[in-house]
């Protein structure tokens, strides 16, 4: 590799990186919710690539992130083993590809809220069914939480 490659190849990345810092900069600081309640497997692993890109364009540090779940949409968190359990699913998404995305969301600061009238109504066991789910990120109602986030003036969005 001659010296003349090299340089471009170092000033693209620089560039590269200065804009993405001036992106991040130009976003500002954001609250959002997305909301999931359904469980197609390949949409909902899209909605995990969205929240990653939109994490990549405005920075974890100006991003407060809330993924709401409720219905069909815990499908994203419930293990495999739980499907023939008596819980009430089609699908039961929570493979190892799709719970090795939700850590690295985890890691940036994206919280994971499940709706605990599906819980109930759905016989889910908390403890055995649901991938890394604590009684901390249980709400009463999807759907109230996406209404009571959007009144703090959290984005909506719906993948």
């Amino acid at each position: 590799m001659n010296i003349k490659t090299l340089s471009v190849g170092l000033v693209m990345l620089l560039m590269a990186l200065y804009g993405q810092t001036l992106l991040a900069e130009d976003y500002g600081k954001q609250k959002v919710v997305y909301h999931i309640n359904y469980d197609d497997p390949r949409k909902q692993a899209g909605a995990l690539r969205n929240i990653q890109n939109h994490i990549n364009a405005v920075g974890a540090e100006n991003l407060t992130l809330k993924v709401v779940l409720h219905g069909n949409g815990l499908a994203l968190l419930l293990e495999p083993d739980a499907l023939g359990k008596s819980t009430k699913f089609k699908h039961a998404n929570a493979n190892d590809k799709m719970t090795a995305q939700i850590d690295g969301l985890k890691n940036q600061g994206v919280k994971f809220n499940v709706c605990a009238n599906t819980v109930r109504g759905r016989k889910v066991d908390l403890e055995n069914d649901l991938y890394d789910v604590s009684q901390s990120d249980i709400v009463p109602s999807g759907v109230a939480e996406v209404a009571h986030l959007q009144a703090q003036g959290y984005t909506y969005i719906k993948p």
